[in-house]
């Protein structure tokens, strides 16, 4: 699918998305409790459908309504393959959750998650007595439990997210167990983890990130949850805001876990002005000039601030891009690409990419099937010189799918579609 953007006025109310990270734990969560818990105001994008559909094979029963999720828990496969689709959070995750069974399941996927390393997946799972092989570090994963309590070392400087699935997994273990961890990005991701798993009835300490103490023994408790707002999704709403005029956003926890939540940071520093109350924002676009900043744990956020420098006055730098290799496309990689046939220079030089602000001077983008590259391509296109055309959109299902009908409702000039 291709759309034809053009300059843009935004203006107008508009509710963020569901968070597809939190609501993924939730239904995790959901799965390990003994009883039924009850999932409001979820998602149904790509990710979180691969979850469900995983939730089902270890044995949940799911009901889905329009505004909620029924999940009664019952760890029991019923398959031995589990298939993440394209979620890199559900691949990490579950991989550790399958190592509480004592027959292999093998974990899989589709499209870029088959290049990401899952190495460090088969060193620690290995560490606490469960079984782990890969394509020489890739996908397939084979994992046969049970794992076993004790102390285990972890490298976290690729992803949290295999350390979230074993704070998942270690508390319905026998015995206590310790993880060692080391260069750990990526921290607020864990907040939330440990939030999540608060709120079910799981209790995990760590001494600043280094040392996680995990009792054993515990018990998950069924719940009502209650998904929150996604700060990353709503990061390319508050850049339209910030570029085009005045946009008030609801649905949005000012004081939340999410990494992504450091959009309203990088904001302010650009020029913005922004509101902000106890469940929604308010953003005015004002005179914009360069900033740094420091994205090292909030990756997904490079794409909107992308957007955002390359109509800023002055050279924007943005420490942490060593953290976008390997996600649905390289996108330090996709980002220098795409904006530099739009007149926008950008430059990465090891953990720093710089970005020249300037004219948007329109053309013909590539979205390299990265839903994140495709919205940040369409928010830049509010104040692009000419039409916008941007190759490849309906990849914006994989966490947004009503992105573009959203950003239509604001103002978006949306021209054509084919």
């Amino acid at each position: 699918m291709k759309k034809k953007i053009i300059p843009s006025k935004i203006n107008g109310t508009i509710t963020a998305p569901a968070s597809k990270s939190h609501l993924i734990r939730a239904i995790t969560a959901a799965i390990l409790a003994n009883g039924k818990s009850i999932i409001k105001n979820p998602t149904f994008c790509h990710d979180t459908v691969s979850a469900l559909n995983i939730a089902k094979n270890l044995g949940a029963k799911i009901t889905k309504k329009k505004n909620e999720i029924f999940i009664e828990g019952n760890f029991h496969p019923k398959k031995n393959t589990i298939d993440a689709g394209e979620s890199g959070l559900c691949l990490r995750m579950f991989s550790a959750i399958a190592a509480l069974c004592e027959t292999q399941i093998c974990i899989t996927g589709k499209g870029s998650l088959m290049s990401r390393p899952v190495f460090e997946i088969e060193k620690t799972l290995a560490q606490f007595g469960a079984e782990c092989r890969t394509k020489n570090g890739y996908l397939p994963v084979f994992v046969k439990g049970r794992l076993n309590g004790g102390t285990a070392k972890l490298d976290g400087s690729q992803s949290s997210q295999f350390l979230t699935g074993l704070l998942f997994a270690l508390p319905l273990l026998k015995s206590n167990s310790e993880l060692i961890v080391e260069n750990l990005k990526s921290k607020p991701y864990i907040d939330l983890t440990i939030s999540v798993l608060n709120d079910f009835g799981i209790k995990i300490t760590h001494n600043n990130y280094k040392l996680f103490k995990i009792r054993g023994n515990q018990l998950y408790h069924p719940k009502e949850f209650n998904v929150e707002g996604d700060w990353s999704g709503a990061a390319f709403l508050i850049v339209a805001g910030a570029l085009g005029g005045n946009l008030q956003i609801e649905n949005l926890n000012i004081n939340s876990k999410q990494a992504d939540i450091k959009i309203l940071e990088a904001v302010k520093m650009a020029g913005a002005k922004i509101i902000t109350n106890r469940n929604n924002i308010e953003v005015k676009k004002d005179k914009l000039n360069a900033f740094e900043m420091d994205a090292s744990d909030c990756p997904d956020l490079f794409p909107p601030l992308v957007a955002l420098a390359a109509n800023c006055s002055g050279t924007t730098i943005l420490h942490g891009a060593d953290r976008l290799i390997h996600k649905e496309s390289n996108r330090a990689a996709s980002l220098k690409n795409e904006f530099e046939k739009l007149g926008i220079k950008i430059s990465t030089d090891g953990n720093i990419m710089k970005i020249e602000g300037g004219e948007i001077i329109g053309g013909k983008t590539f979205s390299h099937n990265d839903h994140r590259i495709a919205m940040a391509l369409a928010v830049a296109a509010i104040r692009t010189k000419a039409e916008l055309e941007i190759n490849d959109c309906s990849c914006v299902s994989k966490s947004y799918p009503a992105f573009f009908e959203n950003f239509q409702s604001i103002g978006g000039n949306i021209i054509q579609t084919y």
